[in-house]
């Protein structure tokens, strides 16, 4: 039986913890100084999480490739399941010739690319986040922003930041439901007191898409649309968190902020349209004149030359078609809670042979985490194939191009299935070896500052795993024991957890690849992390202000059990 020390470096924390951080030093470092290649990146990082969990934590070495390769599974399925299966659905609306119709009918309700950006990243994507998560949001929502003629890298931007506002409570409150049960806190106080702290951030996020789309001539121009959206999203995720539901949140929130702003656009019309459009076109020529070797998903459809078909009803209803039948699909799954046990039911938990047993947490107890849940029928990639399955046959699709275009899909990703692979594989071994609970615990140990820095264990769970339903396995019961210690409220720092997160996933190696494969940018994850790293530096910053206010001169704003 393996059990981490905590603290095997002269038996001080401090220094533990520097060797500790030392693979996601190199994964950053990688990514965002030396412009290595994600695949790369996340390679080498799992090389030297191997060698400070052999070296620095003494887990023997059978473990640590038995970790990797548990973490490599999971980072094949459930996570690249999803997002292949998401991509393949896109392409098949591609090879259909569908997808130039969907550009048309987002055009009818605005052809301006700033509003195209609030409706189909934060609104859209926030919706899907809400249903699926788990990177399909970051996938289709940018390739929809390529198909209305988005730049790749900016396409890229906008749905990385745009998928932080509904990540908390994204598919069906997983994150907050996770934190309830390993802490004992009932996951609806979590989600109340999550709901004080991330429609702060929800209110500016469109205004910053806004920024990043036209700078601070669209934020002059948009900002009234912009602010709309944002707060109402804010408020309804705020009423739903507190007075609804903690699963629906993210449902109501971003079905409320686009009902915004198709109500504003009936009465308000933005100006500049025709200037930010141009501004596309101008960096859509610049992008193809890039020697930059990019694989393009779907074949450049952001390209494609604009047809003038006029758009029928039976047109607008097969454009739209694969995203219902996705939001369709999802909420029954999801929410009706016959059929939602019934695929759960299905589920198979495969005690990974030679580690689990073998491995226990700090505390001396068997870790849980060497169990391996293969989700085989209730997976969100699972559904998104059904999905395809049926758009296929809506859209005459033969059952031999279908195969050809998934086999198309799998080959352009490649590389994007070995950098998750390796990222998960890295997360693993840092998880099972000790490293990250040595970090936590060092944070940990900083006393009444810890309220301020809380978010910070959030941010960094999710920035290793990719995922905030991750990142409060590994540090909720960590910042209950925290708060406790500290005399303060512990709903309060493990909501902040599940807060942190957020703003985590932009620049986690797992989301920046799914977006870059996405849009065509296969091999420039580093130039989207050095894009989104000071947004998320940014928001972790004013995260952090608003939990270390929340634990003192503002705690008359944390609601009671």
């Amino acid at each position: 039986m393996y059990t981490p020390d905590l603290a095997p470096i002269a038996g001080s924390l401090l220094w533990s913890s520097l060797v500790a951080v030392l693979p996601l030093l190199t994964i950053f470092i990688a990514l965002g100084a030396l412009r290595w290649k994600a695949h790369w990146a996340g390679l080498a990082a799992l090389a030297v999480a191997a060698l400070v969990a052999l070296f620095a934590y003494g887990m023997p070495v059978h473990l640590v490739g038995l970790s990797a390769t548990q973490g490599f599974a999971f980072g094949l399925f459930p996570i690249m399941w999803i997002v292949v299966n998401a991509i393949w659905l896109y392409e098949l609306t591609v090879r259909s010739g569908r997808f130039e119709d969907l550009r048309r009918v987002i055009d009818v309700i605005s052809d301006d690319p700033r509003v195209q950006a609030i409706i189909i990243a934060f609104c859209f994507g926030g919706l899907l986040e809400a249903l699926a998560g788990f990177g399909a949001p970051v996938a289709i929502t940018g390739v929809m922003l390529m198909a209305v003629g988005f730049t790749a890298m900016r396409a890229a931007s906008v749905v990385l930041i745009a998928n932080t506002a509904p990540v908390a409570f994204g598919a069906i409150a997983i994150p907050i439901i996770t934190a309830g049960n390993l802490t004992g806190i009932d996951y609806q106080h979590i989600g109340a007191v999550v709901g004080h702290q991330t429609p702060f951030l929800a209110a500016f996020v469109p205004l910053f898409l806004v920024l990043l789309v036209d700078g601070k001539r669209g934020v002059r121009q948009l900002w009234p649309l912009a602010l709309t959206v944002g707060v109402v999203f804010a408020v309804a995720q705020f009423v739903s968190a507190n007075h609804i539901s903690v699963e629906l949140t993210d449902i109501i929130a971003s079905l409320a902020g686009l009902a915004a702003a198709v109500l504003l656009l009936q009465v308000w019309k933005p100006q500049g349209g025709q200037d930010a459009l141009e501004k596309m076109r101008v960096e859509r020529v610049d992008e193809a004149a890039d020697p930059v070797d990019t694989e393009v998903i779907g074949g450049g459809v952001a390209t494609a030359a604009r047809t003038e078909t006029t758009l029928t009803g039976s047109r607008v209803f097969l454009a739209l078609f694969p995203y219902l039948l996705v939001i369709v699909i999802f909420s029954a799954a999801k929410l009706w809670g016959w059929l939602n046990g019934l695929l759960a039911g299905t589920d198979v938990k495969i005690p990974w042979p030679g580690l689990d047993g073998n491995i226990s947490t700090a505390a001396g107890e068997v870790s849980g985490s060497t169990v391996y849940n293969f989700q085989w029928l209730s997976s969100p990639g699972t559904l998104l194939l059904i999905t395809g399955v049926v758009v296929a046959a809506v859209y005459r699709l033969s059952a031999a191009d279908a195969l050809a275009v998934y086999r198309e899909t799998l080959v352009k990703m490649r590389f994007a299935i070995l950098t998750v692979g390796s990222v998960l594989a890295l997360a693993y071994v840092m998880n099972q070896s000790g490293q990250t609970i040595t970090i936590g615990t060092w944070i940990a140990g900083t006393g009444a500052a810890f309220a301020f820095l809380s978010p910070v264990l959030g941010w960094l769970g999710t920035a290793v795993t990719g995922s905030d339903t991750s990142a409060n396995a590994l540090f909720a019961t960590l910042q209950q024991t925290a708060a406790e210690q500290a005399g303060i409220d512990p709903a309060l720092l493990v909501a902040a957890n599940t807060s942190g997160g957020v703003v985590g996933k932009m620049i986690s190696p797992q989301n920046l690849t799914i977006a870059a494969t996405a849009v065509g940018l296969v091999g420039r994850e580093s130039e989207i992390f050095r894009k989104v790293i000071w947004w998320s530096l940014g928001m972790l910053l004013a995260l952090c202000i608003l939990v270390g206010l929340q634990s003192t001169v503002l705690s008359w704003m944390i609601p009671t059990q």
